[in-house]
């Protein structure tokens, strides 16, 4: 078993600093200011997680497979509850994949090993939420 550990800790409103174990931060804020949020909410770095996630995957997986990849963007929208918790009961990720005579195959089948077996964001997501994908492949 693998274990991680972060450390949060207030700064002032809603703010707050996440620390990991080798030190690297992040600013994590729900404070609005004129009705825009000041920072990253919790809840959208869960779809940046589940993008990060899954972004890896994909890239790994292409490599492996000696495609030529040249750019890859991992758009991710989620649709909340509206009680409490209010939760992801919807999730959308879209893949732009941009490269040099990538095979298509091969992106479909890079997508759904990440979805079906190595992305664990996406697998902790998936016993609450529906998550949805699409993809375009884009010449370089």
């Amino acid at each position: 078993m693998s274990r991680k550990a972060v450390s949060v800790q207030w700064i002032r409103d809603l703010k707050f600093l996440a620390t990991n174990e080798e030190g690297q931060s992040i600013v994590i804020d729900a404070t609005e200011r004129d009705g825009r949020m000041l920072g990253v909410s919790p809840m959208e770095l869960i779809l940046m997680g589940l993008g990060a996630c899954t972004g890896i995957d994909v890239v790994s997986i292409l490599r492996k497979q000696k495609q030529e990849l040249m750019g890859l963007e991992v758009n991710v929208s989620g649709e909340r509850r509206e009680e409490h918790p209010r939760y992801y009961e919807r999730i959308h990720v879209e893949y732009v994949v941009k490269g040099k005579g990538l095979e298509e195959a091969m992106v479909a089948r890079a997508i759904e090993l990440s979805k079906r077996k190595y992305c664990s964001v996406g697998a902790m997501l998936a016993e609450k939420a529906e998550i949805t994908s699409s993809y375009r492949i884009e010449a370089a």
